[in-house]
Formats: C-alpha cells, sequence, structure tokens
C-alpha cells in the first residue's frame, strides 16, 4: 500500500460557523499534516490520518483569533492539535467517498462523516505526482466542548453551533 503525504503548501482548510445568528465568519489553519496510507484513485479499503495546529488559526482579525486560541475556545496551549483518523471510507459514485472517523477536538473524540471527491491526479512540473480531494463536513463545536457563547441582547447568540468544514487538499508520494 503506498503512503501519500499531505501537502501543506497546496492544502487549505477553512471553516464558516453563524455570527449573531445572521452573518458568517471565515477562518482557516495553516498547519496541517496528514497521511493517505492507499490509492488516491480509490479510496476503498485506505487509511487516512490528519493533524491540525490549533494555534495557526486565522480570521483575518488578530484579537478573535487569540480568542478562539484561548481556553474559551481551542485552549491551543493545552491542546495543540485537531486530529482525524478514518475508520470507514465508504464509495458513494465515481470519484465521492462518505470518509468516518475519529476526530479529537480539545480532547474530546468523536465520529464524523467527510464528503469527499477526487479531483484526479498528475504530475506538477518537477515531475512529482500529485492526488488533489475536495472534502467538506459539518461538526457541532458544542459536542467538542467548544461552547463559550453570549446572548445577544435582541435574543439569540453570538456565535452559531454548527462549524462547516471545508478542505481542498493535495497529496505527494512519501520519498
Amino acid at each position: 500500500m503506498a503512503t501519500w503525504n499531505v501537502d501543506a503548501s497546496h492544502t487549505s482548510v477553512g471553516f464558516s460557523v453563524k455570527h449573531m445568528m445572521v452573518s458568517k465568519v471565515k477562518g482557516s489553519f495553516a498547519g496541517v499534516e496528514g497521511t493517505l496510507e492507499g490509492t488516491p484513485e480509490d479510496l476503498t479499503g485506505a487509511s487516512i490520518n490528519f493533524s491540525i495546529d490549533t494555534s495557526t488559526i486565522s480570521t483575518n482579525s488578530e484579537d478573535r483569533d487569540n480568542h478562539l486560541r484561548s481556553a474559551d475556545f481551542f485552549d491551543a496551549e493545552n491542546f495543540p492539535t485537531i486530529t482525524f483518523a478514518s475508520t470507514d471510507i465508504a464509495k458513494k459514485g465515481d470519484d465521492e467517498y462518505a470518509i468516518t472517523g475519529d476526530m479529537t477536538m480539545r480532547g474530546v473524540t468523536k465520529k464524523v462523516t467527510f464528503e469527499a471527491e477526487y479531483e484526479g491526479t498528475g504530475k506538477n512540473p518537477w515531475g512529482v505526482d500529485v492526488a488533489a480531494f475536495e472534502v467538506e463536513g459539518k461538526v457541532s463545536r458544542k459536542e467538542f466542548g467548544l461552547t463559550w457563547n453570549q446572548a445577544l441582547e435582541a435574543g439569540g447568540v453570538l456565535v452559531g453551533d454548527d462549524i462547516k468544514i471545508s478542505i481542498d487538499l493535495q497529496l505527494n508520494p512519501a520519498q
């Protein structure tokens, strides 16, 4: 079985969450690494592991980013990573998969499922093989212990519960 590594410089991990019940705040994580043990063209039977550095969060607001790194949210000092390890990969269509696994955030592990679409393989200008996927999913932040919130004067809360996750993933074979 081949090992493929995440190409962090060509991978983006983004998220969005409702803000004040009406708009969305979007952000990203820069620190991502991981492996795929298997064949990108057919994920059936593959094993996928990821790690995201919580201190690399960015929402284009330094004050908000620092708050998200604090104990109110990710508590990056005590929980420096978000991890994911696949437990089941089901083929849903020609290039579509449901990837279920154990996600650990803030010391809490829950089963989550991501939808992934294989975008293809090719060679970069230096002759290195690349494989690409588009991955999407949704998690409840409260289920992972991220419960900080603030009531709004007009009703509702400042931060929504559902976090939408979007990953544009590029992999290279392990050397």
